[in-house]
């Protein structure tokens, strides 16, 4: 895809870069690497276009993907590995089960990458989830630390669960307010046992966008770390930003427990560029310096002045068209690069005051696009346009998104061509009814840009790396349980 796609945001990337300086990444400050796309990046080029270049110094992995483990391999760069929901219940009912893993995912690497952290489980405590994985987080942790202690891995890693910011937060802004969630309490007790008695920190996910969706009387200027002429007040404790208030609640929730002086990592903090009102490049940008300039800085939270949060991960390297919107189109778009490699804005993940490194040599499908046939009768189009969303990616279209300002009928182009991309330019996919048309002229205008899609050949994808986990974990149980 030629770099002149991207001009509207390279014009605002230098800019902002122009007005604000960067402080050098002092904290330990690191990114989520998700594989939740249709068409990811290669991994070999994700870790040697993007990561490496850029002097990302650790990366946190949504699951143990064989082919980004083999790509940090002797590249020095920390790794936390994660364990995703749907394996907690049989990792949880089976030690040998719990061992397969740790072998296959961690010992079969361990002597190339550098992994700093098991995280089991993709925020079980949500409350949106119920009941569903949380009786299964505790005894999970335990037999993958189990399995580590068996394999003489134990003292090169830890075993950490990612904890939504609502497993303790409530109603209430006010940090002395938290606490943690009635119905994990009895889970919580465990799980901060197993912590402690490992020397683990706790690791929490913060979703600041989120938190200002909801919080209609909180100003942007305070997620944003803009300053702000009056400051959330809580008692003799004063906050300007949503991030010290966040650790604090969870310092508050940690310390009603009994445990006030456990360490924390942050898992997860960032903000979306695209798919709903407020989701923006320059936006996220003043988010994402402002945290990692805060991180820098000598300041710590009332409530700890003297530590900040051991590590935090920014949200996330890359754009993934396959996240569940649950929570809004926008979760689709919290990459600092796009699906394909190029940076949307700047931050500093390690690179400094330079631009960031956007991957190379991205090999494109054709400069093929489809788009709607407007010599054809459109009256009964709106079908096609329903059932291209229902299977492509329409979120740039949301209010406030990226494309939401194209009208009728260039939003059925975009859904035809983004149906057509993910089914990697078929002929047959631009169909729908005789109402779609193949051109070769780029129908993007201005910020909204019609992607183009890329090779995948050798790339890795979440629903392939679970399908193997879990084929080989069945596999597993049957000779158990049954032969």
């Amino acid at each position: 895809m030629p770099s002149s796609r991207h001009h509207p945001l390279l014009l605002l990337l230098l800019l902002l870069l122009a007005v604000a300086p960067p402080l050098p990444l002092t904290a330990a400050v690191g990114v989520t690497w998700g594989f939740a796309s249709s068409h990811p990046l290669p991994a070999a080029q994700v870790v040697r276009g993007l990561l490496l270049p850029n002097s990302v110094p650790r990366v946190r992995l949504a699951a143990a993907s064989s082919d980004a483990l083999s790509a940090l391999a002797g590249t020095g760069v920390a790794v936390t590995v994660g364990v995703p929901n749907e394996l907690l219940r049989p990792l949880a009912a089976s030690t040998k089960a719990a061992a397969a893993w740790v072998h296959d995912n961690v010992t079969r690497y361990a002597s190339g990458v550098r992994f700093e952290y098991i995280a089991v489980g993709d925020e079980p405590f949500l409350q949106s989830h119920g009941q569903h994985f949380q009786p299964f987080v505790v005894r999970a942790a335990e037999n993958i630390q189990r399995a580590l202690v068996d394999a003489k891995l134990s003292s090169k890693m830890k075993v950490v669960v990612p904890c939504s910011a609502d497993t303790y937060q409530n109603a209430s802004t006010l940090p002395s307010k938290a606490t943690f969630r009635p119905d994990v309490n009895k889970t919580m007790d465990d799980l901060l046992s197993f912590l402690a008695n490992n020397s683990s920190p706790f690791m929490v996910e913060l979703s600041p966008f989120l938190s200002f969706q909801q919080n209609k009387n909180m100003s942007l200027d305070y997620y944003i770390f803009q300053l702000m002429s009056h400051p959330v007040k809580d008692g003799q404790n004063k906050y300007d930003n949503y991030f010290d208030a966040s650790i604090d609640a969870l310092v508050t929730a940690l310390s009603k427990a009994g445990l006030g002086d456990m360490d924390i990592i942050v898992g997860r903090a960032g903000w979306p560029t695209d798919g709903a009102v407020n989701a923006t490049p320059a936006i996220a940008q003043s988010f994402m310096t402002g945290l990692v300039n805060h991180l820098a800085k000598k300041s710590r939270t009332p409530l700890r002045p003297k530590v900040r949060p051991i590590e935090t991960y920014l949200f996330s390297l890359l754009d993934e068209d396959q996240r569940s919107t649950a929570s809004g189109g926008y979760e689709r778009h919290y990459g600092i690069f796009t699906f394909d490699g190029q940076a949307k804005y700047y931050v500093n993940i390690g690179q400094g005051s330079k631009a960031l490194n956007n991957a190379p040599d991205v090999d494109y499908l054709p400069s093929k696009w489809c788009v709607v046939d407007n010599n054809k009768d459109l009256s009964n189009v709106s079908s096609s346009l329903s059932a291209a969303c229902s299977n492509g990616d329409c979120t740039a279209l949301s209010p406030g998104g990226s494309c939401s300002g194209l009208g009728w009928p260039g939003n059925v182009s975009y859904a035809f061509n983004n149906y057509y991309q993910q089914r990697d330019q078929s002929e047959e996919s631009c169909n729908f009814n005789g109402l779609g048309l193949i051109t070769t002229v780029d129908p993007s205008v201005d910020n909204c840009l019609f992607p183009l899609a890329i090779r995948t050949s050798a790339a890795p994808s979440l629903q392939p790396i679970l399908a193997v986990a879990m084929l080989r974990l069945l596999i597993l149980w049957i000779c158990i349980h049954i032969l």
